[in-house]
């Protein structure tokens, strides 16, 4: 988590400068992503919110993506993960939707993807899907490097995006 933390606070600052929110939907970091975000003072005024979108039900629940819209699309995929990210941006009403969807290991997942394999997803004034492939079988491990990434995205796309201030 300690990793975490600087690029967290570098997050903050830039969304409170720019007057911006960010939502998040994460499901294979359990909830690191929101926990980072969350440490730094004054995360009520660009956190809106987030969940840990682990199944197929909480998908269903908490992001309210249904069977039709995923017609074609698989979870742990970049069309997934581009998917996730806006909804949750536009459930929680916020500039920016963060989301994450992997397998952590020590095996791989369901659908054939190995330990270590992630997809990454920005949805805001800028998009952005990557995936990660750690190529470690480490739970713990690949859970902190795939936050971390999606951290990293999203500093990325933050700085990439014209500031509506300027």
């Amino acid at each position: 988590m300690e990793n975490l933390l600087p690029l967290a606070e570098k997050i903050a600052a830039a969304l409170i400068a720019r007057g911006e929110t960010i939502g998040v939907a994460e499901s294979s970091t359990g909830g690191l992503i929101s926990a980072a975000l969350l440490a730094i003072p004054g995360a009520s005024a660009y956190y809106r919110g987030g969940g840990v979108i682990y199944t197929p039900r909480a998908r269903a629940a908490l992001v309210n993506i249904t069977k039709d819209e995923m017609e074609g699309i698989r979870a742990s995929s970049e069309p997934y993960a581009a998917l996730l990210a806006t909804r949750a941006r536009d459930l929680l009403g916020a500039t920016w939707g963060l989301s994450e969807t992997g397998a952590t290991g020590p095996t791989g997942n369901r659908y054939g993807d190995a330990a270590g394999h992630s997809c990454i997803g920005v949805a805001g004034p800028v998009m952005q899907t990557i995936t990660l492939e750690t190529g470690r079988s480490d739970r713990r491990e690949n859970m902190l490097a795939f936050a971390l990434r999606a951290l990293k995205l999203l500093r990325e796309s933050i700085e990439k995006a014209p500031s509506k201030h300027l």
